[in-house]
């Protein structure tokens, strides 16, 4: 908050103000002209200036324009989509289904499809385990590897529980 001015024989002063903390700060001279701090614009760099001044529509586009092209709006990838399910439904013999079941038709093709990507995503990392697994014992049963640690033992003993758990995941796909 600025403090107010106050103006007398000897000059302008900026009036005495209390701090947070319950204590005063002295009033202080200031010259003719003086802007305070708050009060200073931000410095803003050329190419700031020209981004602020473009507009935001494309020239000779109107804002009426824009709330009227719903369709315009959509990306590419968008338009694309709309179009498939439209074949989508002329195709079907099917009675259109209403909006509701779609919906949850295509909530549960989501949720498929993150179960699928999640489990690539497990048995991936679980693949990349098991490998670490065999480079490690080949390394012992080479002799390269004479005394292992205990975080290595415990690596090594969980290579079947690592097998089997990629097996039960490549039976579920």
């Amino acid at each position: 908050m600025a403090a107010p001015y106050v103006t007398d024989e000897s000059g302008k002063y900026i009036g005495a103000t209390q701090r947070p903390d319950g204590s005063w700060r002295r009033p202080r001279r200031v010259k003719d002209g003086f802007v305070p701090q708050e009060e200073v614009p931000v410095y803003e760099n050329k190419y700031v200036k020209f981004f602020k001044s473009k507009p935001e529509l494309p020239p000779g586009m109107t804002p009426e324009d824009e709330t009227q092209s719903d369709a315009a709006a959509l990306s590419k990838t968008a338009k694309r989509n709309m179009k498939r399910k439209e074949k989508r439904k002329q195709q079907s013999p099917q009675e259109a289904p209403s909006a509701e079941l779609e919906h949850m038709s295509l909530a549960a093709e989501e949720e498929t499809t993150s179960d699928s990507t999640e489990k690539a995503k497990k048995m991936k990392n679980l693949r990349k385990k098991l490998r670490q697994v065999e480079e490690l014992q080949q390394k012992v049963d080479s002799g390269e590897l004479k005394t292992p640690s205990r975080e290595q033992l415990d690596k090594l003993s969980r290579g079947q529980a690592l097998r089997d758990e990629l097996r039960l995941l490549e039976a579920d796909l």
